[in-house]
């Protein structure tokens, strides 16, 4: 039962978020989908997490004016954590001057700090992403050859799970041709990528890591976290699993 309670409040912070990211693109670009290539986007994460369709529409009806809406603004947050882990954020909010001192002090808490505009970017590169779950039944030879089929960029396999790569503008084009394919995707999103992983060898360090991790994503104006973590096999099966 608590289990349940607590998969429970994830899934509504998660379409909470959503929500806000749908709202917003609505706002800046109109109601129609087809005419508005983020709001595009932001439908098809929602409806790969299996939002309701009754809360998109509402998301959508409040950003074209249809019902009450905030006046959101997009923001990109960088620093370091613990280790000198790269970390980059993404978040939609009504007030700056709240969410960046919550922000700074969640990097403060865990051992890392927030960074001026450009720390990390430059460690990171947008990429279409695509995830296939390990319970998915696919293998690793016919996925390779599913990719190389739509002429996605790359392949990449992690303790039975997979992730496909792609040029974010060709998003819409790769997840369709994926789909058509009869694909499971567990996700979907254009997202920061790291180029680079750094190493995080101490058992201590890395468990701060993803605590501070947590602690971003758990705020109600963070959309996205990304990190450049990562933890090697005796590490990792000390830590809790991200």
């Amino acid at each position: 039962m608590y289990r349940k309670a607590a998969v429970d409040r994830k899934r509504a912070k998660i379409f909470s978020k959503l929500a806000r990211m749908i709202t917003v693109a609505a706002k800046q670009g109109g109601g129609d989908p087809d005419g508005n290539p983020k709001l595009r986007l932001a439908m098809e994460k929602a409806r790969v997490v299996s939002m309701p369709k009754d809360n998109i529409e509402r998301a959508i009806k409040k950003g074209t004016g249809e019902s009450e809406a905030g006046a959101f603004e997009e923001v990109l947050y960088e620093g370091y954590g613990p280790g000198g882990v790269a970390v980059m954020l993404e978040a939609l909010t009504d007030n700056r001057h709240r969410t960046a001192p919550e922000v700074r002090n969640l990097f403060a808490e865990y051992g890392g700090n927030l960074g001026a505009t450009g720390a990390v970017a430059w460690m990171f590169e947008r990429k279409a992403v695509f995830l296939v779950t390990a319970e998915s039944g696919w293998t690793e030879d016919r996925l390779l050859e599913t990719t190389l089929e739509i002429g996605a960029e790359d392949l990449i396999a992690d303790d039975g799970a997979f992730e496909i790569r792609g040029e974010p503008a060709r998003f819409m084009e790769l997840k369709a041709a994926l789909e058509a394919r009869k694909v499971p995707l567990g996700a979907a999103e254009v997202a920061y990528v790291p180029k680079n992983k750094v190493q995080v060898t101490d058992v201590a360090v890395a468990k701060k890591v993803l605590e501070l991790l947590d602690a971003l994503e758990d705020n109600d104006d963070v959309q996205q976290v990304y990190a450049n973590y990562e933890f090697p096999d005796d590490v990792a099966a000390k830590v809790p699993a991200p």
